[in-house]
């Protein structure tokens, strides 16, 4: 049997990542893992009139990084805080990259997050961050939806 001490719950606070916390929750108490609780803030570049894309105001972007990090500790009591070991972290950038590279560079054991289950045109247009986490994370990936 695997051995999972570590947990990454991505989450973009949506319903679906919601249900994955739930999930996560479950198994750090079966294996009695610590939970990793991250968001990524989507690429900080916006397109200006030019078509040039140009960085966002430093002081929006600590905003935005402040607001996360308070919904990401407020989806865990205190107590659920200590019981899972629980680490919060807020990260800039491509959301893919970022999950991945958190697994890498923390010896995550299961990320588990949830997908929005799109079909059709909007999975073409929107993409999938969760089919791609799947693909490239160094470690297994359980999605809920």
């Amino acid at each position: 049997m695997a051995t999972i001490t570590r947990v990454l719950v991505p989450s973009d606070f949506s319903e679906c990542s919601g249900r994955a916390l739930d999930y996560a929750k479950t198994v750090a108490d079966r294996f009695g893992a610590s939970l990793d609780l991250l968001n990524v803030v989507p690429n900080p570049y916006v397109a200006a009139a030019s078509e040039v894309n140009v960085p966002l105001p430093q002081e929006f972007l600590d905003e935005l990084e402040g607001e996360a990090r308070q919904q990401l500790e407020a989806a865990l009591s205190p107590a659920e805080r200590s019981r899972f070991h629980a680490q919060v972290s807020v990260q800039i950038g491509d959301p893919l990259l970022a999950i991945v590279e958190y697994a890498k560079a923390n010896a995550i054991d299961l990320i588990v997050m949830g997908t929005h289950g799109r079909t059709g045109l909007a999975h073409v247009v929107l993409g999938s961050v969760a089919e791609r986490v799947v693909r490239t994370a160094p470690c297994p990936v359980l999605t809920v939806r």
